[in-house]
């Protein structure tokens, strides 16, 4: 079901969790999608971090199918939508991808767990 390799997502989760506990992350205002710049002011003073380095460089590496992936699976693990709203998620995702979906998710304080929420949803586990 899943283009993306799962085991990239638990290592994304993993990234997240490190990078989430080194300081609180504010976010000014709730973000209506990976276009907006609101995450800019939170990864302000990121840039040199080698947590997020690996994380942006993961990201980057994947193909934007696997980008949108991950997107949706954000999206489904926060209850934007429903899992059997898959592939509306993934619409959503695929029309909103740009080549900042690193930062985008990233900016989210409750990625690692919405993450793995998603994934148990569709029966994956991170070990």
């Amino acid at each position: 079901m899943l283009n993306v390799n799962p085991d990239t997502v638990c290592r994304l989760i993993e990234l997240a969790r490190a990078f989430h506990v080194k300081e609180e992350i504010v976010i000014p205002e709730e973000p209506t999608g990976p276009d907006d710049d609101w995450y800019l002011q939170v990864l302000a003073n990121h840039p040199a971090d080698p947590v997020f380095k690996e994380f942006r460089s993961i990201i980057k590496d994947l193909e934007p199918d696997q980008q949108q992936e991950v997107v949706a699976l954000l999206w489904v693990g926060r209850g934007d939508f429903e899992q059997d709203e898959w592939e509306s998620a993934l619409s959503e995702a695929a029309y909103a991808w740009n080549e900042k979906t690193a930062d985008y998710l990233i900016a989210h304080p409750m990625l690692a767990d919405y993450l793995t929420d998603a994934l148990d949803m569709f029966d994956y586990r991170c070990d």
